[in-house]
């Protein structure tokens, strides 16, 4: 009968030259098996010493708060969004060229409140089964939105009729394999044209305890957009909407930029009572009834989606309306633009 194997020879093995020991990684061994169990030991002990470290960061805190003292600086977790590449575009709140642009450009009638947004909303010449239904949801979500069929017209021959109608927006839904798989946004009159691929989207029926939104105009939550080129992203955005919310309604629409990923939702926060338990102790001696439970309204806030849900990637931003031979573009997405995971445009 051989000697049991101690466990940790498993991780440490005999260095020959050094005479210590050396740790085996799962990769050096060639056993499936083997190299499992290996790799589970090592997660588990590092969940261990995770753990550990978590509990004397607790104690030290305490321990600081008991003397009086400064508790020790909290350590900032590494991410990817705060360690981006330094970008010169990123705006700043002193820019006083960013601020005079503003009043300058195409958006400014609608986010100053001269003008009204009117959007048209059509569909590509092969339309598909989730397109119409997608785009229903689009009228309702977005305000004074109109839609139109598509029919054989061509794209330029929309965008001159509807400038002669005063809408000051047209979106594209495009679909590819009976899935819509792009937007396109065009400024009217005079741009500028933004083309979205169009991702995750989750209809309103395939969200689970969704509610139904009203026809209050929403609330518009721009997160992230810190350049300049998510600036005007984010202003063209905007423009879809219009400027007078009805908090009433409770509506919440929010486009979310996060590594270049343009997440929507559409919410609605709803107030409810809550009943919360108290007991009241009395100093009574009577031994049958030691404590009272009173009962107190609270009120909790919480979200509701509505729907629908999807992913908007930007690919490019054109000068003045939609024109693929001779137009000049702001912007480009190329696949050499992705050199690294912590570079940004948006």
């Amino acid at each position: 009968m051989g000697e049991k194997r101690n466990r940790s020879e498993d991780v440490w093995g005999d260095d020959e030259q050094g005479g210590g020991k050396k740790q085996i990684l799962p990769s050096m061994i060639k056993n499936k098996d083997k190299r499992s169990a290996l790799h589970a030991k090592l997660k588990h002990q590092k969940k261990i010493e995770k753990r550990k470290k978590a509990k004397a960061r607790d104690a030290a805190e305490k321990r600081a708060l008991e003397l009086g003292e400064e508790p020790p600086e909290k350590k900032i977790p590494r991410t990817i969004e705060n360690t981006r590449e330094i970008d010169e575009t990123v705006c700043k709140p002193d820019d006083e060229e960013l601020f005079a642009g503003n009043d300058a450009d195409e958006f400014s009638s609608i986010l100053n409140r001269k003008s009204d947004p009117k959007i048209l909303i059509t569909t590509c010449r092969f339309n598909s089964t989730r397109g119409p239904a997608f785009i229903s949801e689009l009228l309702s979500v977005i305000p004074n939105a109109h839609y139109y069929k598509r029919g054989t017209y061509d794209l330029k021959k929309i965008v001159e009729y509807a400038t002669n109608k005063d809408f000051t927006s047209l979106i594209v839904v495009h679909t590819n394999r009976r899935e819509p798989d792009a937007l396109l946004i065009i400024g009217l009159p005079n741009g500028p044209t933004a083309h979205f691929k169009l991702s995750k989207l989750v209809l309103r029926k395939d969200i689970k305890n969704h509610g139904n939104p009203t026809s209050h105009m929403p609330e518009l939550v721009l997160n992230n957009f810190t350049t300049r080129l998510g600036h005007r992203i984010g202003r063209m955005i905007q423009s879809l909407f219009p400027q007078d919310p009805n908090f009433h309604g409770r509506r919440v629409v929010t486009f979310h930029n996060q590594r270049d990923f343009i997440f929507f939702r559409h919410h609605r926060y709803i107030f409810e009572s809550k009943e919360s338990k108290q007991s009241d102790s009395k100093g009574n001696k009577d031994s049958d009834v030691k404590g009272e439970k009173s009962s107190q309204g609270k009120m909790v806030a919480r979200l509701q989606e509505c729907g629908p849900r999807f992913t908007l990637k930007l690919i490019n931003l054109q000068h003045g309306t939609f024109d693929t031979k001779g137009g000049e573009y702001e912007w480009v997405h190329k696949p050499e633009m992705d050199t690294s995971r912590r570079r940004f445009f948006l």
